[in-house]
């Protein structure tokens, strides 16, 4: 999936400068693409030239002025196209810390466990993120509610997967360091 792709699904949600982008990102697509701050006013650049996004810009007083951008005609007609598009292949997981887990047996069994519980400290993080932009996005509604209500359900059923996965990341992390302290155990009881 292209960055653009990701800044039209953002930008559904209605002008946005790229700061706001940038800043936004963490609470509407980050659950599922990531990028820096550059490549966001990058890729905003060539879509404008593209036609796909328009700018107006906004006088400020005292700070800099910025440009607002917005999804043209053209652009909503390429989110239609794209989410036509039959998906590509399900992301691939490369994970440093999987490498790590993988080796553990012949490394720094310690080390290895340090960075599972500071990844399952990401994931508590994360998770308590999203669970605050969830009940933004409720505002006090069921999801029932929600789902019957809302202008677009697409954000929050993204925030669940999101959600879900951070959750299986916890799960995943509290087996490992099980495993990881019976081996050690077993390793110990062998030795004396």
């Amino acid at each position: 999936m292209a960055l653009r792709n990701a800044v039209m699904a953002a930008l559904l949600e209605g002008e946005a400068s790229g700061y706001d982008l940038a800043k936004g990102f963490d609470a509407t697509v980050a659950n599922f693409w990531t990028a820096t701050p550059q490549q966001l006013y990058r890729e905003l650049e060539r879509m404008e030239a593209e036609g796909l996004v328009t700018a107006r810009l906004v006088e400020q007083r005292r700070r800099p002025n910025k440009r607002l951008f917005s999804l043209t005609e053209a652009g909503r007609e390429a989110v239609g196209a794209y989410t036509a598009e039959p998906p590509g292949r399900p992301a691939v997981i490369r994970d440093e810390l999987l490498v790590k887990v993988q080796c553990a047996d012949a490394g720094d069994v310690e080390a290895v466990r340090a960075a599972v519980v500071e990844r399952m400290e990401w994931a508590t993080a994360k998770l308590a993120r999203y669970e605050r932009i969830r009940q933004r996005l409720l505002g006090g509604r069921s999801e029932e509610a929600y789902f019957a209500e809302a202008e677009r359900i697409g954000p929050y059923l993204t925030l669940l997967r999101g959600m879900s996965f951070e959750r299986e990341n916890l799960q995943w992390g509290d087996m490992v360091l099980r495993r990881l302290d019976q081996r050690t155990k077993m390793i110990t009881q062998k030795i004396d």
